[in-house]
């Protein structure tokens, strides 16, 4: 199994205590969510929590106080207790959660009310993920509250509270070897799941048949999906955020899928699009490659000393100049750019981090300038083309047709290096691979 070893999360939170001297940090479990009545979502922890931890349980607790003499280090966590780990599975429990996590100590979570105001008593700050969970904001106000009533008594209360993430996203975006190993594990298995997909795919299937087997690859490999999958046909396609999943594969369409697996809540992030009877059309040959060409030449950027709007830049010029010789748009490439009028057939940016969140924390621009890339950092590179049905000013031709594609990518000290490479993209390598699978098949 791949997986983070125990030491990289002690390494993790001794430099985020570094960065701390003279606070706390407090980082709560996400809180269980109800779906209906007593049925719950599937739980999900907090990235951070992960992050410093690696624990997977809610109602828990970590505390981090640098320099202080009785341990720095402390879980809150629920207690063992066997009739409800007959209803929901076994817990660590206080006890094991010291060795098990590496941390100094650990108590039981009921009794944090007592004990985590001693903790942040005479703290400068307290670095806390405020407006994630407004259930908690209340604790730690109360908390905090608690103090200030005993003020007279000589207790300090912390004078402020800092977002969390002016610490840690930071330290989330340059990813560690460990980390690289279990997001390229992540985008194998969502390799598999597209090339399943490419497989399977026949006209008169239904769109959700498609995500079934997608899904049955993620859970085949202990991965659960990173986001709603979107398996858009046809005009679909053209929905960037399309979640219904419930139309019919037609000869002659696209179809594009953008589905992602996330392994130990590492995300991967892959779309692909690919002609469902096997064989692209002229038109779609078209755009297909233009979206090709801009992506590859979006991924060259990804390098260390360019910036990271040089990506986003690149896959629009190449985009722009491509549409405007399909007669998609009018007007010079300049002009086109600088009123946004690409905007009608390109409206996202062509990419976004990736790590614990398929979204990932890191800013992108520093002291207002777009920032430079380094050694570790993980994105997406997504460029796409959209030509809704309904867009008059276009010839009939290239009416409905979608396509993006995306790739995962590292920097590195050298060439970028694609996570998720495998998936076939250009068009003969498409549609060999959909003919030899297909007569495998047969």
């Amino acid at each position: 199994m791949v997986s983070i070893p125990r030491t990289e999360f002690v390494r993790r939170r001794k430099h985020l205590m570094q960065l701390a001297s003279g606070a706390a940090i407090v980082v709560p479990a996400a809180p269980e969510r109800i779906r209906s009545n007593d049925a719950h979502y599937p739980y999900r922890q907090d990235s951070d929590l992960v992050y410093l931890t690696g624990f997977h349980e809610p109602e828990a607790v970590l505390v981090m106080v640098p320099g202080r003499a009785q341990g720095q280090v402390i879980l809150f966590c629920r207690e063992r207790d066997p009739e409800r780990e007959r209803w929901d599975g076994p817990r660590m429990g206080p006890e094991a959660a010291v060795a098990a996590l590496g941390v100094d100590d650990a108590f039981p979570i009921d009794d944090i009310d007592d004990i985590l105001p001693n903790l942040i008593e005479g703290r400068e700050q307290v670095y806390y993920p405020f407006g994630r969970d407004p259930e908690f904001d209340l604790k730690v106000f109360a908390w905090i509250n608690f103090l200030r009533t005993q003020a007279r008594r000589g207790a300090r209360p912390p004078q402020s509270l800092v977002a969390l993430g002016c610490l840690v996203n930071e330290q989330r975006l340059i990813k560690s070897k460990a980390e690289l190993k279990v997001m390229q594990h992540s985008a194998d298995i969502a390799v598999k799941a597209h090339l399943r997909a490419m497989q399977c795919v026949r006209p008169g299937m239904k769109e959700f048949q498609v995500e079934a087997e997608i899904m049955h690859v993620f859970r085949e490999h202990e991965a659960v999906p990173a986001y709603e999958s979107i398996i858009g046909a046809g005009a679909n396609a053209c929905i960037l955020h399309y979640r219904a999943n419930n139309a019919e594969l037609r000869a002659g369409d696209l179809l594009l899928i953008d589905a992602g697996a996330e392994y130990h809540c590492y995300a991967s992030d892959i779309t692909r699009t690919f002609p469902i009877n096997g064989v692209f059309s002229e038109p779609q040959r078209a755009l297909y490659e233009l979206v090709l060409a801009a992506q590859e030449a979006a991924i060259a950027r990804c390098r260390v000393g360019k910036v990271w709007s040089d990506i986003h830049d690149t896959a629009l010029a190449v985009l722009v100049r491509g549409m405007v010789a399909l007669g998609l748009l009018k007007g010079s490439v300049s002009k086109i750019i600088r009123d946004e009028s690409y905007k009608a057939f390109f409206p996202h940016k062509s990419g976004h981090w990736l790590g614990l969140d398929v979204h990932d924390v890191g800013d992108y621009r520093i002291d207002g300038a777009p920032r430079v890339l380094e050694p570790g950092m993980v994105l997406t590179v997504e460029p796409g083309l959209y030509i809704p049905s309904d867009a008059k000013s276009v010839d009939a031709r290239w009416r409905g047709i979608g396509v993006r594609i995306e790739d995962d990518v590292v920097v590195t000290a050298g060439e970028p290096h694609v996570l998720t490479a495998a998936v076939p993209k250009r068009v003969s390598e498409v549609e060999s691979w959909m003919a030899a699978a297909r007569a495998k098949a047969a």
